[in-house]
């Protein structure tokens, strides 16, 4: 009886563990596609700098004057807790939706502004907008529509994407407190953490 309850023990104990890896959601499970942009130091950035790091990415433009302000707050939050756990290999990209406006320069100051302290997030502009739509509705399912004549409010989702060493899309979460929801801190986090222990998602 002893060894009966020892082997279904075990049993579930690799059942679990073979659950826990992290897959991709239905929607997503793509390879983030080839791009070349300029980060807010003015240097060329590109895919290929991606591999070898678990990224959270997410959409942004420093002239947002409704939701960009709360997911920013909320990104740094998430930096804060994996560098206070010591977290290393992974890194936040920020890709502007507003790249006419949007220079290097801006991009620095405006992290500036909400303390980023970690070399390891990259704020992304140097494109045209014709290419940020795409890069968003291809790669991550979202809107990415910038600033048109008379507005100067770019239209975008409010979602940080997670991605793994090899630049696959796992997954998304919601990137500020909606409705009942609350911005997930700790799951992001542990999934981060999960990635990097268990290594890039293969098929």
């Amino acid at each position: 009886m002893k060894k009966l309850v020892f082997l279904m023990g075990i049993i579930l104990f690799l059942a679990a563990c073979s659950n826990s890896r992290l897959e991709p959601k239905p929607s997503y499970g793509n390879q983030v596609s080839e791009f070349k942009a300029t980060d807010e130091d003015g240097k060329t950035f590109t895919n290929k700098d991606m591999r070898g790091k678990v990224w959270i990415a997410d959409f942004i433009f420093t002239n947002c004057e409704t939701v960009c302000p709360p997911m920013t707050f909320n990104m740094t939050k998430v930096v804060d807790e994996l560098e206070k756990e010591g977290v290393k290999d992974y890194g936040i990209i920020s890709f502007s939706v507003d790249p006419k406006r949007d220079t290097p320069a801006k991009l620095k100051s405006y992290s500036e502004q909400y303390g980023a302290k970690t070399d390891n997030w990259k704020l992304m502009t140097g494109y045209d907008e014709k290419f940020i739509r795409q890069f968003g509705e291809e790669n991550f399912k979202t809107i990415a529509i910038p600033p048109t004549a008379g507005n100067d409010q770019a239209t975008h989702g409010t979602s940080f994407y997670l991605i793994d060493q090899n630049g696959t899309v796992i997954k998304d979460y919601i990137g500020k407190d909606t409705g009942d929801q609350k911005f997930p801190k700790g799951e992001i986090v542990e999934d981060v953490k999960t990635l990097i222990q268990e290594g890039p998602y293969k098929k």
